[in-house]
């Protein structure tokens, strides 16, 4: 399972997104799986952000959510410093974490999240 939480619904994360929701596509046979959350002061205001951002991103396997706060649910631990955080989760254990601070999601760091799916799938 991918989780992605964001604080801000920016073109790179859409490219993040896209990219996580193709090897969910891709690898429907492992059951992989995904979810972003917004994080938010204002989750009614928020709801059709992500509903636009789903239509013009084509996002099909990934739900879209809100969550009421940006400190985030607190058993997830999301990194308070961080615009995206995005963990990966294998028989309820993380296996990846990744942290980024707000303008540090960019093409580079998307493809080293993207690839480390691998750790996750068996």
């Amino acid at each position: 399972m991918v989780n992605i939480f964001a604080r801000e619904l920016t073109d790179d994360l859409a490219s993040l997104v896209k990219q996580i929701d193709n090897k969910i596509s891709e690898n429907q046979d492992k059951k992989m799986t995904g979810f972003l959350v917004l994080l938010t002061d204002d989750p009614d205001a928020a709801e059709a952000k992500l509903e636009k951002f789903a239509k013009d991103n084509g996002i099909k396997n990934i739900p879209l959510t809100t969550f009421d706060g940006v400190s985030g649910p607190p058993k997830y631990k999301v990194a308070q410093g961080a615009d995206v955080t995005v963990m990966m989760w294998l028989k309820r254990n993380v296996k990846v974490n990744h942290a980024f601070a707000k303008g540090k999601l960019n093409s580079k760091s998307i493809k080293a999240v993207v690839a480390d799916t691998s750790k996750i799938l068996n």
